[in-house]
């Protein structure tokens, strides 16, 4: 059939189309008696048209049954990996693995073992390299990575948008104050086996030698204080990333009410309501929700021994003077966000 031009190969084709509505009208018009519609079967008939219309089409040169398979059996059935559907970004001590570990509890979502650091550390290595680190996924599932230095670091924003515009990010926020404390008490366990650390106080405040009553002013430059001021992150990714895209989460909440706020994220990634309440129960020892079951673990268990520290006792004047300092960094990050945490 070389001697049919591309042209007249379509307008057979065509022809060929016309003839079967044409037959198709007749087999239900020819199914129509009187008054009375009878159950109408053409099954049948369109069983051994179709086979027809695949092979005629084939003649032409159109290959047609491939496309059909394909879409009979395009839904994956195989794990592979794949770019992250979703980041959680930031911010460090705020609950960030916490949040990683309910989300496990669902079905549909897969996460990084651990933080791969591939948009502030290892974005040379590209995306295949990051693609591998990846565990793998099925069709409808999610795939996730958690880094909190994202949140921060000044590069990421404009290199998550190159992988995917519309990649999804969600930032765990909490009190600045209490966060900064928590920053303090991991370096402390970090740094326990080095005599002579100097206390909290000294590394937040300015001319700390001064009794805590005197004049001093918060060091905005040391990294745990700085790291509360969130207007000034949050800002730079809404650059890149429309509001709809990045949910903040409630640090304090997702302790106090893991289940309520857990929904919110649920809703936010597109999946089913499935973590519930029944998934928590609170450990007074810890301080913070642990979990009945997991993805790995049948059994009750909390998060490592790394989390949930006692906080060292830390001068009230030293808190209230860190409140102050925060409270219009706090405010504009509500203004930008539309949220109003509350923080005191």
């Amino acid at each position: 059939m070389r001697w049919i031009t591309i042209y007249s190969k379509r307008t057979t084709f065509m022809c060929f189309t016309l003839l079967f509505l044409l037959y198709l009208l007749y087999v239900l018009n020819t199914s129509l008696v009187d008054k009375d519609v009878r159950p109408v079967n053409i099954a049948g008939p369109i069983s051994h048209y179709k086979s027809a219309f695949f092979q005629l089409a084939a003649l032409l040169g159109l290959n047609l049954e491939q496309g059909y398979e394909y879409r009979r059996f395009e839904k994956n059935v195989t794990p592979i990996k794949k770019l992250p559907d979703a980041l959680i970004i930031g911010v460090k001590k705020c609950g960030t693995r916490a949040l990683l570990e309910f989300l496990r509890l669902h079905p549909d979502v897969r996460a990084a073992g651990s933080e791969v650091h591939f948009f502030d550390k290892y974005y040379h290595m590209g995306f295949e390299w990051y693609r591998e680190k990846m565990p793998p996924t099925l069709e409808g599932q999610i795939t996730m990575e958690k880094t909190p230095s994202y949140w921060v670091t000044k590069s990421a924003p404009k290199r998550v948008y190159a992988m995917n515009p519309a990649v999804k990010l969600i930032a765990v926020v909490r009190d600045p104050v209490t966060r900064a404390i928590s920053d303090y008490t991991q370096s402390a366990s970090v740094f326990s086996k080095r005599p002579g650390l100097p206390p909290f106080e000294e590394f937040a405040l300015l001319n700390s030698s001064i009794q805590w009553g005197g004049t001093y002013s918060v060091d905005a430059s040391w990294p745990p204080v700085r790291l509360g001021i969130y207007a000034r992150p949050y800002r730079r990714w809404l650059r890149r990333f429309p509001k709809s895209r990045l949910l903040l989460v409630n640090g304090e909440r997702l302790v106090a009410d893991p289940a309520a706020e857990m929904v919110r994220v649920q809703d936010f990634l597109g999946l089913k309501r499935i973590i519930t309440d029944k998934h928590f129960y609170f450990n007074s020892t810890k301080g913070f929700p642990c979990l009945l079951k997991s993805e790995t673990k049948p059994i009750p268990h909390c998060l490592g021994k790394t989390k949930g520290r006692n906080h060292p006792r830390i001068n009230q004047s030293v808190i209230d003077r860190l409140k102050e300092f925060y409270k219009p960094h706090n405010q504009k990050f509500y203004q930008l966000s539309g949220v109003n945490f509350s923080w005191p």
